[in-house]
């Protein structure tokens, strides 16, 4: 499996070297193990937390990336602090304030487990929201947009 998809990648013409990424420990473990089948531009535009980085190493693996445990660490490390989640401060201060509207008129009614089954995207949210202040959820106007916001966020549709 893994000679096939290293024979897919030099037949397509992949060559990307490991100078095209940051400087760091871990490196050249990325340029041996995930170089061989992705440039290093579908690498960089991946913004992923450590856990995210694990996440999609691991996917990597059952995939049949050649990468054992020590390995996989000092990559991880490597992509997490090169590659690291983009924060935004709006996002953040949005989605607090929709955490606490969600925490003091959702969960009034409703079980989390509920909420977090729904998966639904910002429209459906909004829809739902709408629906839940018809039958007395209170939530004011101001507060209904980030409430949407941090559903669609936390809760998005698969």
């Amino acid at each position: 499996m893994r000679l096939l998809l290293v024979l897919a990648a030099l037949a397509a013409g992949v060559t990307t070297s490991a100078q095209e990424l940051p400087k760091g420990t871990g490196r050249e473990q990325v340029a041996a193990r995930c170089l061989t089948c992705h440039e290093s531009d579908l690498i960089a535009q991946q913004r992923l937390s450590p856990a995210g980085w694990g996440r999609e190493v691991d996917k990597m693996i059952r995939w049949g990336a050649a990468v054992d445990s020590t390995e996989r660490e000092a990559i991880v490390a490597y992509l997490a602090a090169g590659f690291p989640a983009a924060r935004t401060t709006n996002v953040e201060v949005a989605t607090a304030a929709g955490e606490q509207t969600y925490k003091r008129a959702c969960l009034v009614c409703h079980e989390a487990d509920l909420v977090e089954a729904q998966r639904l995207g910002a429209a459906g949210w909004m829809r739902e929201v709408e629906n839940m202040i018809r039958w007395g959820a209170t939530v004011t106007d101001a507060e209904k947009q980030g409430l949407v916001d941090y559903l669609a966020l936390r809760f998005p549709a698969r």
